[in-house]
């Protein structure tokens, strides 16, 4: 079992330098990666949370976090699409690749805030078909050469996008646990990232597989790392109990805004590393 560790860059922390010492103090206990949550505004349970506390950018956390680390990875947990524009986004994951000498995982998603996508004159109901769209245009722009793409959101012929990722092909993780989300994952996933417990993760696994199996793919091309809160992984038999019902990896979290807090589940969870 692989363990990922998600920075709490989304928990208002005043100064944002301990989220970089987090990602190197991860690498040194031996995690495979590190995460970062994305919102654009606080609003509805973001600012239920925080208020007027920060809520820290997502891509240029994990730059500083890639600057400082040389062996962990480097995801995203997850980037919620509508809020951002496919052309530019990939180039900015392939710019992280190369200077992290290919460690990027793209976590996308189509995220669960309409507020939100209110305020950025997005829209909300059509975010799935939109998101696919989005994530095929990423996907054409990382390949070899120039990408002609054309759908009902988005259209391109013969662009050139450089730099390309160092990766041979970056790992896109979707995030959800729903059927559209599974869906998505089927489809374009290297990884499945839902936020889900271990009873939602065995009851999900075999609807996994036949989504997989639809789309003419095997369990074995995927990794599936589910987002566990660190209060879940009380012993080595839970974490048994996750590998069992399908997971390959966990992305532990804290939901912590105390250092103190942070850095204990951070060392509770490298037990079982």
């Amino acid at each position: 079992m692989k363990f990922g560790f998600v920075l709490p860059n989304n928990y208002g922390l005043a100064d944002p330098a301990p989220l970089i010492d987090l990602a190197v103090e991860a690498e040194e206990r031996g995690f495979d990666s590190v995460w970062v949550n994305h919102h654009v505004i606080n609003i509805g349970y973001i600012a239920d949370r925080l208020a007027d506390r920060p809520y820290y950018d997502a891509l240029t956390v994990l730059t500083w976090a890639a600057a400082r680390t040389w062996t962990v990875r480097l995801g995203t947990s997850v980037l919620v699409l509508p809020y951002l524009h496919p052309m530019v986004l990939a180039k900015t994951l392939a710019t992280i690749d190369q200077l992290s000498r290919g460690r990027m995982i793209a976590g996308l998603g189509v995220g669960s805030l309409p507020e939100e996508n209110e305020v950025l004159g997005v829209g909300y109901a059509n975010r799935g078909p939109w998101s696919g769209e989005f994530i095929q245009v990423m996907q054409a722009l990382w390949r070899p050469g120039p990408a002609t793409f054309h759908g009902e959101h988005f259209s391109m012929d013969e662009a050139v996008a450089s730099p390309k990722p160092m990766q041979t092909e970056l790992e896109v993780w979707i995030g959800g646990s729903g059927a559209p989300a599974r869906a998505r994952t089927a489809r374009f996933g290297r990884g499945w990232h839902p936020l889900t417990s271990l009873g939602g993760l065995r009851r999900r696994m075999p609807r996994m597989i036949e989504a997989l199996e639809i789309e003419g793919r095997n369990r074995a091309d995927l990794v599936v790392a589910p987002r566990v809160d660190v209060s879940a992984l009380a012993d080595q038999g839970i974490v048994d109990d996750w590998s069992e019902a399908g997971a390959d990896q966990l992305i532990v979290m804290t939901n912590s805004a105390d250092l103190d807090t942070i850095r204990a589940g951070l060392a509770h969870a490298a037990r079982f590393i």
